[in-house]
């Protein structure tokens, strides 16, 4: 009769040695969740105490069970790393620009302080340690590390190589307060002169400027879009002959390592596709842009290089950066264009316009993030108050 074999996750009988002179040694074969047995042993001063510690290793063994990856709660978090990246390029659920940026923020935050640990090594205390060490430094950067670490973790988690995610138990992050931005009316009369006499100064060599970033200011200021959004705007995105000229955002430029600068078909997130009334200022730069582009292709885009190719956000932020630093104006960024018009909504509209016309899911998002607080109260209190009280001084 087949001698029965041990269950997964039990040890059979543990033997014990001496070693050296107040060394001992205990010793058992474990069956693994891989079905196989395994010599498994600890050494003590004393035969009971070495019996004691080959009891908590098998204990703390069998909480971990190995994936089908062939990790274990003894793997380096480097050997996680790597099929975390190969799992989420499986799973496909990611834009690829969303990917490179996890993988960045995992080798360049992340990995430096856990590479070398196993996973059963990283615990609440290491994690919260960690996050916060790096907040001293940048609150973005530590966020950015908690998201990609926990990610990881998880998938870690799912596979039932550890028993629970640590990132689940570190504390808070604390954000710094910030207040948004917004340009002043008279900072935009400002940021107008100065690109138009960027544009319009005497150029001694190299080619003339064909007054693209002022007109991209423009559709800035008049739709509050991105930059990414605004220099994906095709020639057949717009109905400038409606009675309410309007301009639909469909896609955004992306530039990823490796590839070439292209326009992919669609915005940051779903609610992002939306069509947009166009205030009189933006049409007009609009239609000077149009009488310029010798493409009707309704695929054509209305911004581009002279090939007819994508423009970069980094090189339109480049520049609009050199043509300000020229006229003494700092601050001045394509976001901070986004902002001003929700702002500006905000103030006529109320908070839920403003989100609409971000692209917003949230209109928490639009009031933290994108709205300069007005804090004059109400005068009418002044009022109130001398109702009340006047009569009695």
């Amino acid at each position: 009769m087949a001698r029965p074999r041990t269950p997964i996750g039990t040890f059979g009988k543990i033997s014990h040695r001496k070693i050296t002179t107040g060394v001992c040694q205990a010793r058992a074969r474990y069956r693994d969740w891989d079905g196989k047995l395994r010599a498994v042993q600890c050494t003590g001063a004393t035969k009971a105490a070495a019996e004691l510690a080959l009891k908590r290793k098998l204990s703390e063994r069998s909480l971990f069970q190995p994936g089908f990856a062939g990790l274990s709660a003894d793997s380096t978090f480097a050997k996680l790393v790597d099929y975390w990246l190969e799992d989420m390029e499986v799973e496909d659920r990611l834009s690829r620009t969303t990917r490179n940026l996890y993988e960045r923020n995992m080798r360049t935050l992340v990995a430096p302080s856990f590479a070398e640990l196993t996973l059963r090594e990283i615990g609440v205390a290491r994690c919260d340690y960690f996050l916060k060490q790096l907040a001293k430094q940048s609150y973005s950067r530590a966020r950015q590390a908690r998201v990609v670490l926990r990610l990881a973790l998880g998938l870690a988690v799912r596979h039932e190589v550890i028993p629970r995610n640590p990132m689940d138990h570190v504390s808070r992050l604390r954000r710094p307060a910030r207040t948004p931005d917004a340009f002043e009316g008279s900072e935009i009369e400002l940021i107008r002169e100065a690109v138009r006499e960027w544009e319009e100064r005497k150029i001694v060599a190299g080619p003339k400027p064909d007054g693209q970033l002022g007109q991209i200011i423009e559709v800035l200021l008049g739709t509050s879009v991105r930059i990414g959004e605004v220099l994906a705007i095709r020639i057949r995105d717009l109905d400038l002959r409606s009675a309410i000229p309007t301009v639909r955002i469909t896609g955004t430029i992306v530039s990823r390592k490796g590839e070439p600068t292209h326009r992919q078909d669609h915005p940051k997130t779903s609610r992002s596709v939306r069509t947009i009334a166009l205030p009189q200022f933006a049409v007009a730069a609009i239609r000077a842009r149009i009488k310029k582009r010798l493409s009707i292709d309704p695929d054509a885009l209305l911004f581009c290089n002279r090939n007819g190719d994508p423009l970069t956000t980094n090189n339109v932020r480049r520049r609009l950066r050199d043509v300000m630093d020229k006229a003494g104006l700092n601050g001045v960024t394509p976001h901070r264009f986004r902002r001003t018009g929700a702002t500006a909504v905000n103030q006529a509209g109320g908070i839920d316009l403003a989100a609409e016309l971000l692209g917003h899911t949230d209109s928490r998002i639009t009031a933290q993030h994108y709205i300069v607080r007005n804090d004059l109260v109400n005068p009418a209190t002044a009022r109130m108050l001398e109702e009340r009280y006047g009569g009695t001084a």
